[in-house]
């Protein structure tokens, strides 16, 4: 294993101990029968190379987007399980040491839009590469947006029909906007149930139903933040709590039910509409640290990163039940 790796384990076992240190039982209850069905694990990543799946975005034909949060890459998983590498975002002069709460440079949300342009956020403690990124096929990795080093650029979401991006930074417990197009981020919202109780903040984000919704990983929450005229934000609406560890989250298509991960806890869970919850997957099912999931019609996809089993890091295919 080469002394890259070998830091990389040992940031990740670092984080780890601070993941397990503020995670709180999840307050969700096992069903019954579940929605998902046909579980499988359907693609194992290189844990050595620093293949933590992070974030994911998914295109019309099934294929997964995956941002590595050790490897400062971006890949694209095809249905069958082969996998290609997008990018690999430069490396810091530094290293990386300098990146808030991790101490390597961390690749994180990526969202894919209808023109093919794939933006994805990286993390590196330093000015002249945090932010937020483009990826064109055929051309090399350009930085639109400056983020600020001393923070975590972590959930990202496209709202289409406004071209906007929205960036959580889990560390400065902030909502950046940016246009498609790039240029200054805007604070979009600093409201206080966004902070951090000592870990990472304001994590997972999803454009829905003319609001923006956020997850807390410190403090357990789903929120509802609504877009007002003007691209203002509005005061954030706890929807879900008592899910300490939540990370990435996407709704199933049934109004305001989504599936969300819980880190620590390696669980996936539903939150319906009413905020009640239920654990859907568990580690009998191949959990490992689950960071993100998204839907395809019916199709399910949850990443897992090993972040403290340190053993599989991988994609993890369900469908869900009742879907058409």
């Amino acid at each position: 294993m080469s002394e890259r790796s070998n830091k990389i384990l040992k940031a990740v076992a670092l984080v780890a101990a601070a993941t397990m240190a503020t995670a709180l039982p999840a307050h969700a209850t096992p069903t019954a029968s579940g929605p998902l069905t046909d579980v499988r694990i359907a693609t194992h990543f290189d844990l050595s190379a620093g293949q933590l799946p992070e974030n994911i975005a998914l295109l019309r034909d099934g294929t997964a987007i995956v941002t590595f949060a050790a490897a400062r890459q971006v890949a694209e998983v095809a249905p069958g399980g082969a996998m290609r590498i997008l990018a690999t975002l430069p490396a810091p002069a530094d290293g990386g040491v300098h990146t808030p709460v991790l101490g390597f440079p961390l690749t994180t949300g990526v969202v894919h839009a209808p023109d093919g342009t794939v933006f994805v956020l990286y993390a590196t403690g330093t000015a002249d590469l945090t932010g937020l990124w483009r990826l064109i096929p055929g051309k090399a990795p350009q930085r639109i947006a400056a983020l600020p080093a001393d923070g975590l650029p972590n959930g990202l979401a496209l709202d289409r029909h406004a071209r906007q991006l929205y960036i959580t930074d889990s560390v400065l417990g902030t909502v950046w906007t940016v246009p498609t197009t790039g240029g200054t981020p805007t604070a979009w919202s600093t409201a206080p149930e966004l902070a951090s109780t000592g870990f990472l903040g304001a994590n997972g984000a999803k454009a829905h139903g003319g609001a923006l919704w956020v997850t807390n990983l410190d403090k357990g929450t789903l929120l509802r933040i609504p877009i007002r005229l003007g691209n203002r934000a509005g005061a954030p609406q706890v929807k879900a709590s008592g899910m300490t560890g939540i990370d990435d989250f996407a709704f199933t298509g049934r109004g305001n039910e989504v599936l969300a991960t819980l880190n620590a806890p390696n669980e996936l869970v539903r939150i319906q509409s009413d905020g009640t919850t239920s654990t859907v997957l568990d580690t009998d099912d191949g959990l490992q640290n689950p960071t993100s999931v998204a839907l395809r019609g019916k199709d399910v996809y949850v990443l897992s990163a090993a972040y403290t089993t340190a053993t599989d890091p991988n994609l993890l295919r369900a469908r869900l039940h009742g879907r058409r």
